[in-house]
């Protein structure tokens, strides 16, 4: 690719930060632009639910490079700029502005965005949403010791949003539709573990349970309304029912669609071969699940990058890495790797009442599908590993914490 060609990259998260890098770091001495929509430097957003909120980290500490990197590197980085058009035949991405920029690759990077409630109140002020540093920034000033909240949500980010709560000496409720928190995500047998866990800290946790309207007072959020009648006051409200793929450009553009998110081959390349996606958005071909998958982890804004950004300088590889992602809540830290699906059975070996085991997701061969260890800090390598070589386990010995994983690998 010679120095005049053009890269731009959609999306100022931390997949579109380490896109620039990886251009960069492989000797790509064309123009690369980077499009920012937010105003901020881009960072990375697992810490807004956690080390934010408790006060551990700062914005800084968070950022993925500081402005003087991107002008170092000759990064043209555009903040405060939403690209509303793509136009795959002219190579072309217009502004609001109706200025446009050519491209000879495109890279889209576009996150997602908080999914909305289609209820009464679900825009007053006083609900809060989490998806970007200003929404974090404005709820963390709701969040003062003594003061009410209430969590529409049992996933992710309503509860460890709650847990940031509560060690700030908040009054949380969460409410939840499903049996136990996560249990979309990890079944209702793990999700119980959570589900203790923050009972076991305070939080009121309702399952079961669903929000007819955020009920408000002058205008503002004063709590919810349960469809049983039931009324919980709180001075705050978060909405914490998952996210979107930011994908209407890409429909726009005509590109492949999949799974909800743009559909794209093992190398992130979508339909339009000089277009390649990454992170939330992109529905990939996973060569070693044998499935397509999009998942919505940090790691895949981390990781996925480098393998597009090879596609685009012409040397294409595939993305491997196992789905992985984490959480810390309370005195509970956990790591998960794997893709496991409704049908898996679950098998778990240590202390699950003390809160320090490890989880399996097992298919009906008895393959191990997924793993998650809690409060165990030593084993996530024999995980994947078992994961990669997909041989069938004893299920008996996989439950038994006297059995190293390591010998399980031959089966």
């Amino acid at each position: 690719m010679t120095s005049s060609a053009t890269f731009v990259i959609v999306g100022g998260g931390l997949a579109g930060a380490k896109a620039a890098e990886a251009l960069r770091d492989n000797d790509f001495g064309g123009h690369v632009i980077l499009f920012a929509a937010e105003e901020h430097l881009p960072y990375e957003r697992p810490p807004l639910s956690k080390e934010f909120l408790a006060g551990k980290k700062s914005l800084d500490e968070f950022t993925v490079h500081n402005s003087d990197w991107y002008r170092d590197h000759d990064v043209d980085l555009r903040l405060g700029a939403r690209v509303s058009l793509l136009d795959p035949a002219a190579h072309t991405i217009g502004l609001p502005d109706d200025t446009t920029v050519r491209y000879d690759k495109l890279l889209l990077a576009t996150g997602s965005a908080s999914r909305r409630l289609p209820i009464p109140g679900a825009d007053a002020v006083g609900t809060y949403y989490l998806r970007t540093f200003d929404d974090a920034a404005a709820l963390n000033s709701a969040l003062t010791e003594g003061s009410s909240l209430a969590v529409v949500g049992a996933g992710w980010i309503g509860l460890e949003v709650a847990a940031s709560a509560r060690q700030r000496n908040v009054d949380v409720t969460v409410v939840e539709a499903a049996k136990q928190p996560l249990s979309a995500a990890l079944g209702e047998t793990v999700g119980k573990v959570f589900a203790d866990l923050h009972r076991d800290h305070g939080v009121d946790l309702r399952l079961q349970a669903q929000v007819a309207e955020i009920t408000t007072e002058a205008d503002r959020a004063s709590g919810l309304k349960l469809s049983d009648g039931s009324v919980i006051t709180a001075d705050a409200v978060l909405v914490a029912v998952g996210a979107k793929p930011n994908v209407e450009l890409a429909r726009q553009a005509g590109l492949a669609m999949a799974d909800g998110g743009v559909l794209v081959d093992a190398s992130l390349r979508t339909s339009d071969p000089d277009i390649y996606a990454v992170g939330d958005i992109a529905a990939a071909v996973h060569p070693l699940l044998d499935c397509r998958i999009r998942t919505e982890h940090w790691a895949n804004a981390l990781k996925q990058p480098a393998v597009a950004v090879a596609g685009m300088l012409g040397a294409p590889t595939e993305y491997v890495e196992l789905p992985y992602f984490f959480t810390d809540q309370y005195d509970l830290g956990m790591e998960y790797a794997g893709h496991a699906t409704d049908s898996a059975r679950v098998v778990l070996r240590g202390d699950v009442s003390g809160r320090e085991f490890v989880a399996f997701w097992l298919d009906d061969d008895n393959r191990v599908l997924a793993g998650m260890n809690v409060n165990i800090w030593d084993v996530l390598d024999d995980v994947k590993a078992l994961i990669r070589l997909k041989v069938p386990v004893d299920p008996d010995r996989l439950a038994d914490p006297e059995t190293p994983l390591a010998d399980l690998r031959t089966g």
